[in-house]
């Protein structure tokens, strides 16, 4: 059977995930673990994992480092947030970004709201685009990563999404495949 030439092949991204924590090892990462094995299932390939501590320079440093590498295409961070203690992920990306996807953290938060409720004020999740690279910024429970990749990322970073997707506005990964 042909396809129609509406039809689109999926588009293989190059992922990195970086879990932000000051307590958490490569033993205990689930949220890492679960955001790496969530992209893989998907057909992404997982460009590289690391843990850093809730530091804004090495956070903004490793970030950075892949905003400037043409072998990734997004970056995944979760954890560092919220609104407590050394949580500095949205201070770390927010000055590397060249444009702010507002409706990521809008919709993310609620979307959270069903599941719960006001606690999701707490929540300083956000997006943007660097360099032609795509950033996401979740918090680090289980339940948030789960609820922003399988509700938002997964089907904005898959090209065959329709009406419209972020794929489709990445020239570098679409002249490589």
């Amino acid at each position: 059977m042909s396809k129609s030439p509406k039809e689109r092949e999926f588009v293989a991204l190059n992922i990195a995930v970086l879990t932000v924590s000051d307590s958490r090892t490569e033993a205990t990462d689930k949220s890492g673990k679960l955001l790496a094995a969530r992209l893989t299932d998907a057909g992404h390939r997982l460009a590289e994992k690391r843990i850093v501590p809730d530091d804004v320079y090495t956070i903004r440093a490793v970030v950075a480092g892949w905003i400037a590498d043409a072998g990734v295409d997004v970056v995944i961070t979760t954890g560092g947030t919220g609104v407590t203690g050394r949580d500095g992920t949205p201070e770390a990306v927010s000055p590397l970004l060249d444009k702010v996807i507002d409706g990521f953290g809008e919709t993310f938060r609620v979307i959270s709201w069903e599941q719960i409720r006001t606690s999701t004020i707490q929540s300083r999740a956000l997006a943007g685009v660097a360099n032609g690279t795509y950033v996401f910024c979740v918090p680090g429970s289980t339940g948030a990563c789960r609820t922003a990749w399988d509700d938002l990322i997964s089907s904005q970073l898959d090209y065959r999404t329709r009406p419209c997707n972020l794929v489709e506005l990445m020239p570098r990964v679409l002249e490589k495949g």
